[in-house]
């Protein structure tokens, strides 16, 4: 009998590790040596003192090779904790874009409608373009995105999720 297919599944993993030089090279050479992909990466310091940083990584896989990626993560060495939010309970995760479109006449008026529509700030504007801020899950900004193509987007800055558990669950 041929073996059964997994599903590929999206997961949020946390990684608290230490604040050291060549840590996030450790997390990042993780993930590329072993043909693992990074759909998203926020990293920042979290403690006082600095001493800490949480990594957040959105990446998709197989539950077995989700499995993997944890477990490995775990094994090295500037790391403290390992969470997969998706995994172990109801979690928060947005992310930040920065979104210009360049257009004139009616398409300017549509994307000024469909950004106000989707709560996005103009934070940069001049006669030919717009700058939108725009805070939200990632389908939101996949979704305001795909809306502003045909009227003039050309250029897309993105932040990465940032992540955390709902309720008193901590990493």
């Amino acid at each position: 009998m041929p073996p059964v297919e997994q599903p590929v599944v999206n997961a949020v993993i946390s990684v608290l590790v230490e604040n050291e030089t060549g840590a996030l090279g450790r997390v990042i050479g993780l993930f590329s040596g072993r043909g693992y992909n990074i759909d998203s990466l926020t990293v920042a310091p979290v403690e006082d003192g600095r001493n800490r940083s949480r990594i957040n990584i959105a990446t998709s896989g197989t539950p077995m090779i989700i499995e993997q990626i944890k477990a490995q993560l775990d094994r090295l060495v500037p790391v403290h904790r390992v969470s997969d939010l998706t995994q172990e309970g109801p979690h928060v995760a947005r992310e930040m874009a920065l979104v210009k479109v360049v257009s004139s006449g009616e398409a300017r008026s549509e994307a000024l409608r469909i950004a106000n529509a989707f709560r996005a700030r103009p934070i940069d504007t001049s006669v030919e373009s717009f700058v939108f801020e725009l805070t939200g899950a990632t389908d939101k900004l996949d979704a305001f995105i795909e809306l502003l193509r045909p009227l003039g987007l050309v250029e897309v800055s993105r932040t990465g999720i940032a992540a955390i558990a709902r309720g008193s669950r901590v990493l």
